[in-house]
């Protein structure tokens, strides 16, 4: 129950921050999205230990919050958030806009994919590290800085 209170809480969040954009300032806009990237890695990490245990209702249940996240990420990239407020996206996001928008797009449906097949997938890391932490590596490594 509590877990359904949070997400319920992360997707009213995320409706009214992308709804709210055009109205926020910089600094809000990029702490809502750093804060979205920290819930869907926090989240991925909790859903590759629940497939890991084979507790797969619970996995795709959060493998389709992480795809409304993804969606919701694309409209987080207003020019006036290039720049500041500790925010670790290289420009290459706004000189890009287009291939990253497909990229958080391939994303969201890998979650969605990832849901109809973890079940019966023969190899659960395997098949967790092509549908959903090669999308987290693949943006990483284009479109963050380096720690």
């Amino acid at each position: 129950m509590k877990n359904i209170g949070i997400s319920l809480l992360v997707i009213i969040t995320v409706f009214i921050s992308t709804n709210a954009n055009s109205e926020q300032s910089p600094e809000d806009i990029i702490k809502n999205r750093q804060a979205i990237f920290s819930k869907n890695y926090n989240t991925a990490k909790r859903v590759q230990s629940l497939s890991s245990n084979g507790d797969f209702d619970e996995a795709k249940k959060l493998m389709l919050e992480m795809s409304e996240n993804y969606k919701t990420l694309k409209e987080m990239f207003p020019d006036n958030t290039k720049e500041g407020f500790n925010t670790e996206v290289l420009p290459l996001v706004w000189e890009e806009k287009d291939k990253f928008n497909s990229l958080m797009e391939k994303a969201s449906n890998d979650m969605v994919e990832l849901a109809s097949v973890i079940e019966n997938a023969d190899n659960i890391r395997g098949t967790l590290g092509k549908l959903m932490w090669g999308n987290c590596k693949a943006c990483h490594s284009k479109y963050r800085e380096e720690h």
